[in-house]
């Protein structure tokens, strides 16, 4: 399953923002808007962080985090079934309180019928009563009725006539599955990137590490399919438990070291006046544990050496390789599950979910390119991917649905988000084609500014800066940028009113004296088309005189 909205309401500096997810999300905007604060919440919501104090926005006692999953697959359904909604989605709120506990529930479409709604299936048990009830048939023909079979038939009834029934849609009073705490991975499996980072916390054999994740996977089918390692594990156990003063089956053991026996009974000797004895057991290891704390991780580039005494560029893509080999690995796992897997009750959810916080730190930018490339064919392999950026050669306009401005242009506001959920072509291949491919990274800053200057070429790109400068009104938090013409200019009002960032659009009037009528009708036309896409006070024009 995936996510396909999420609410944030009262998180740090999140007053209520919702958000429509695509497969890629690509959260930009300038440093201290709340990109990260948007990861975090949905860290938050999975259980990989755990909230404070300082995380109630302004004082609140309450915040929470909404998800609406959508493309759930078989097992899925299975597990999350009283959640379903008709378009077989469910929306599930974390909701954490100033005192410092947190609950999960989801939301119910429950029948507007009375008797079709399972609160209220107690009232249905006596047999005169369910008689009345359209779904009678469906119900022991003898015996005592149960509340459970009452439930059942419900749920019969309405699978049958989903599209001719009501449903209103309300948040649960008890807890999400009937559980006071959901299990952490129960909605997918989460790999986290920060932004600043050692590397080799990543590769870390042991804990929560994202190879840790992967490695466990590794250890887990050799527990199962290797048979010398499970020859050697039964090995282990039985050495150990020649150590023990009884065997496994509670029988006294002969062949004990006699060391051992004595060194135990010379301790009980000690112990007589107080009425005590000791027992020294000796536990086995687990070879699964021992094989994940011994092992390193050495990289060779010429000189051996473990991962932090490497560059910050190695290390950063050390750690995307490691991306990369985890989603191929999930891809095999799912191609695999077989029909027994698919059909098997209440499992933790087989979705991905990669959060990265400025992913192009370390690199330069030409493996920035490289590295995004690699990321959309993750979002493209069945994961979902979400990164924080403010890197322009992360801004693709094919991809331009995933795109999410964060904005904090208030204090009392707090964070708010643009999207284009629109069309943004308008089916004129080449038009669609120039306008994809004119968003390269240096056009991409546009994203990234607090208004931007459209003009004509690469003249006026030199010349404009250059005078704001002498004349001491230069702002680094402009963007100027060469639209390649005159005519090329209405594209790009129309792409920074879907995504309501503020510009002027400078031209020329074109009226030059050696111009013949058909010319200045023509410059014209060229005038209105600029003019009519302005949308006020978003944007403005300044038009120069030849």
């Amino acid at each position: 399953m995936k996510i396909k909205e999420i609410l944030i309401s009262n998180w740090r500096s999140i007053k209520s923002v919702k958000i429509t997810f695509e497969d890629l999300m690509i959260f930009i905007g300038q440093n201290n808007h709340g990109k990260s604060n948007i990861l975090t919440s949905i860290l938050f919501f999975f259980g990989e962080i755990k909230h404070e104090d300082l995380d109630f926005h302004h004082g609140s006692d309450e915040l929470f985090v909404e998800i609406t999953f959508s493309d759930l697959d078989d097992r899925d359904k299975i597990t999350f079934e009283k959640y379903l909604t008709v378009s077989k989605e469910i929306k599930v709120r974390k909701t954490a309180y100033l005192a410092g506990n947190f609950e999960y529930h989801g939301y119910l479409q429950m029948p507007e019928q009375e008797w079709l709604k399972e609160e209220n299936a107690g009232v249905y048990t006596k047999r005169a009563t369910a008689e009345t009830l359209e779904f009678y048939e469906d119900l022991p023909g003898k015996g005592k009725i149960s509340k459970e079979a009452i439930t059942n038939a419900q749920k019969q009834y309405i699978e049958k006539n989903r599209n001719s029934l009501n449903f209103s849609y309300m948040l649960e009073s008890t807890h999400f599955l009937g559980l006071k705490t959901v299990a952490q991975g129960i909605f997918g499996q989460v790999y986290f990137m920060q932004a600043v980072k050692n590397a080799s916390e990543d590769f870390l054999a042991k804990g929560t590490s994202t190879f840790s994740k992967l490695y466990s996977n590794v250890i887990e089918k050799m527990s199962v399919e290797n048979p010398d390692w499970n020859t050697t594990k039964e090995k282990l156990s039985s050495l150990f438990g020649l150590l023990n003063k009884y065997d496994e089956n509670g029988e006294l053991n002969n062949q004990r070291p006699e060391e051992l026996t004595k060194f135990e009974q010379r301790l009980s000797t000690q112990l007589e006046k107080w009425g005590a004895q000791i027992d020294v057991e000796i536990l086995a290891p687990n070879i699964d544990e021992v094989f994940r704390a011994n092992t390193q991780v050495w990289v060779n580039d010429g000189v051996k050496t473990d991962i932090h005494r490497k560059g910050h560029g190695l290390q950063r893509a050390l750690t995307y390789a490691l991306i990369n080999v985890i989603s191929d690995t999930l891809r095999e796992e799912r191609e695999n599950i077989d029909e027994n897997q698919k059909q098997s009750s209440r499992k933790a959810s087989n979705s991905t979910y990669f959060i990265l916080e400025e992913p192009e730190i370390y690199l330069h930018p030409q493996a920035q390119r490289s590295l995004f490339n690699s990321l959309v064919e993750l979002s493209r392999s069945g994961n979902q991917v979400m990164l924080c950026t403010h890197s322009s050669s992360f801004i693709a306009l094919k991809w331009y649905k995933s795109i999410c401005i964060v904005k904090k242009d208030e204090l009392e506001t707090g964070t708010v988000v643009c999207q284009c959920q629109e069309e943004l072509f308008d089916g004129d291949k080449k038009k669609d084609f120039n306008l994809s491919y004119w968003i390269n990274p240096d056009r991409g800053e546009l994203f990234f500014a607090k208004k931007v200057l459209l003009l004509e070429g690469p003249t006026d790109k030199t010349i404009i800066p250059y005078l704001a400068k002498k004349l001491d009104v230069f702002k680094h938090d402009y963007t100027t940028i060469d639209c390649g013409s005159k005519d090329t200019i209405p594209t790009y009002i129309k792409l920074l009113n879907k995504f309501s960032i503020p510009y002027v659009a400078v031209y020329d009037i074109d009226h030059q004296s050696w111009k013949d009528i058909n010319g200045k009708n023509s410059a014209d036309i060229s005038t209105k088309k600029i003019i009519e896409q302005i949308q006020s006070p978003l944007g403005t024009s300044i038009s120069m005189e030849n």
